[in-house]
Formats: C-alpha cells, sequence, structure tokens
C-alpha cells in the first residue's frame, strides 16, 4: 500500500451522451484513485472510454455529454460541482493539464511556437512577457528542442512531428501543473521517437514532481512509465493493480487478450488478435460486457455482472474467474512467462 496522499479521485463515475435522442452511456460506475507522484496508466482498445473518463477531470466533455452519477475531486476540492466555465479554469491548465494525441490539432498554426508556450506562462505564472520567453525557451531546450532560442520564432509547420509532441509537452508543462494527462501522446509517431518521447515524459516527472495519467491502447508502451495500471474495457475498469501486477500475474481474460496482443511478444509469424467487437454502449450490458469475445466464457459471464475480486491490496479483477467456484483457466501460451521477454524489451523499470 502507498503511503502517499489521494490528489485525484472518482467515486462511482458515470459519463452519458445525448446521441440523435438516445443515450450512450459511455463510462460505467469507474472508481480509481491517483497518488501524488505517482504514474497510473488507463489501457484498453479505441473507445474503452479512456479519453472520455479523463475529461471529467478537466471540464472538457463534449456539450452533449453530462456525468450522469458519481463524485470527482481534486484534493479537497469537487469538480463534479463545478458549473461554469470559469469554475474550471481555475484547475484546468494551472492544476491540471493535458497533452493531446495529435500536436497539429493542438498548436495554432498561426502562431509561433514561442508565443504559445510564453502566454501559458504569462497566463498560469504572472510572469513579465521578458520573463516568459526566458522561461520557454529553457523549457524548449529541456524537451529537447535544439538551438532552442532561435527556433522560438519558428511556426509549428516548421517543426517535425516528434518537436511538435515535444512542444505540446512543454506547452503543458508550462503552467507547472500538479497532474500531467498524456492523452496518447506518441501513437502518431513512429517507434524511435516514441521511445524518446516516454523517456523524455520520464524525466520530466522526475524532475518537476507531477503526478501522470498515461492514456494508451498499448500494453508494451506503459511497461517502463507506469507505476498502476487500469485496464479499460467498455467503459469500465475490469482490472486495476501495479504495472508488475498486470504484466505478470492478471486475471481478467481481456487483460490476458491486450498481452496476448503484443507484437512484440509474438513468438511465431501468426499475430493474435481478439476476436469480435466490443458492445453497443447505447444498450444495457447483461453480465461481463467481454463475454462475448471471451474465447473461454462460462455461462454465469453470460448472465451476472462480476463484482471487484481482490487479489492483493493492490491488485482486483471483474471476473467470475476469480470466484472460488470458477473452474481454474491456465493464462493463455504466448503469456505464462513474460517477465524475461519483458525485462529484455524494455529493461528494468526506474
Amino acid at each position: 500500500m502507498t503511503n502517499k496522499k489521494v490528489i485525484l479521485s472518482a467515486k462511482d463515475i458515470s459519463v452519458a451522451f445525448q446521441v440523435r435522442q438516445r443515450t450512450l452511456r459511455a463510462i460505467r460506475n469507474v472508481s480509481v484513485d491517483l497518488h501524488e507522484g505517482e504514474t497510473l496508466a488507463l489501457v484498453g482498445e479505441s473507445g474503452s472510454g479512456k479519453s472520455v473518463f479523463t475529461k471529467v477531470f478537466t471540464g472538457m466533455l463534449e456539450s452533449n455529454g453530462s456525468v450522469a452519477t458519481g463524485e470527482a475531486t481534486y484534493g479537497d476540492i469537487k469538480l463534479t460541482d463545478f458549473k461554469t466555465n470559469a469554475d474550471w479554469e481555475k484547475i484546468r491548465g494551472g492544476e491540471i493539464s493535458t497533452v493531446f494525441q495529435d500536436p497539429m490539432t493542438s498548436l495554432n498554426p498561426i502562431k509561433t511556437i514561442g508565443s504559445q508556450i510564453s502566454e501559458t506562462i504569462i497566463k498560469h505564472q504572472k510572469k513579465s512577457k521578458e520573463e516568459a520567453k526566458a522561461i520557454a525557451i529553457d523549457l524548449m531546450d529541456r524537451v529537447g528542442i535544439p538551438e532552442a532560442d532561435k527556433r522560438y520564432d519558428e511556426y509549428p509547420f516548421q517543426y517535425s512531428g516528434g518537436m511538435r509532441q515535444r512542444i505540446v509537452i512543454a506547452i503543458a508543462l508550462a503552467s507547472r501543473p500538479k497532474i500531467l494527462i498524456a492523452d496518447e501522446p506518441t501513437t502518431a509517431l513512429d517507434v524511435t521517437i516514441q521511445a524518446q518521447i516516454i523517456s523524455l515524459l520520464k524525466e520530466l516527472k522526475k524532475e518537476y514532481g507531477f503526478a501522470m495519467i498515461f492514456i494508451t491502447h498499448d500494453l508494451g508502451v506503459v511497461a517502463s512509465i507506469a507505476d498502476k495500471v487500469a485496464v479499460m474495457y467498455s467503459g469500465e475498469i475490469v482490472e486495476y493493480g501495479t504495472v508488475e501486477e498486470i504484466f505478470y500475474d492478471s486475471r481478467h481474460p481481456y487483460t490476458w487478450a491486450l498481452l496476448s496482443s503484443l507484437p512484440q511478444l509474438a513468438t511465431s509469424e501468426k499475430l493474435y488478435s481478439i476476436q469480435g467487437t466490443p458492445p453497443s454502449l447505447y444498450s444495457e450490458i447483461k453480465g461481463d460486457a467481454f463475454a462475448p469475445r471471451n474465447p473461454q466464457p462460462m455461462a454465469i459471464d453470460f448472465e451476472q455482472e462480476p463484482p471487484k475480486f481482490e487479489v492483493s491490496e493492490t491488485h482486483w479483477a471483474k471476473t467470475w474467474l476469480l470466484d472460488e467456484r470458477a473452474p481454474k483457466l491456465e493464462k493463455p501460451d504466448g503469456i505464462r512467462d513474460i517477465h524475461s521477454k519483458m525485462v529484455e524489451l524494455y529493461g528494468k523499470k526506474d
């Protein structure tokens, strides 16, 4: 058990969207805590609710979406009580900042790179233009922009994809947030640049001391960066634990499927893929949402939603396989002994 203070918390959060006179339930009763200095990875396929869930903490849900039930808190502040944009301005950017997936949609194409960093510093750190420019250039240097003082007055189109992502990270850190939400920050980048961005985030986190929520659909990406992992499927967390517990002692069939799908772990030319598609979020889900795609489902999986079964003080999973009456199933062959392979691929986590 960690002794660090809980800095961000969600209790039974549900999020609904009104779409063409129908209700889409995107998040279903999610509860999770983020501790000071911790990196929590949210992992799952596209459409599992990862990004929507984190928007609850920054008031960035689309206009047709709302928190239907539950409570989100930042320290002693109840975020789900906020009603206006003025309320959110106290938190968004300054306390909780976000790095988005596509830097080209995050940056203003007709403003210089330096001005976009400086205006954030002026707003949140209350610095003069001269002070803000000096801090901005220092930030650009810290995130790995060569000759930062000369490139301060350039525009986004003059930067490569990897460099633009570094600038988006610099802007997110310019307000000195307590929490950084990194929403698929490496998806649009090639493998070499991905590794550089992951390494950069680890270094900056160590230097600045912020907590981080790292969103990804690729479990392999979080192997060396996360402290805790929440596996999301169909709008809910189905398994939660330390990064070691999720990789080496996972219990939910969906987590097994995600791990088996990692191309880095493939032992033959044929890659494993998860069959079928997630259920429609317009309909009420009966039983275990993953049951129709589970290669070895039980009858109860289609009839009754599983509760949280505790594996350890830091690890739980929502699967009937953990019920004492359930048959004992072995993990898929490809992930029964992945420890040495993961260490070989990603090294030991700092």
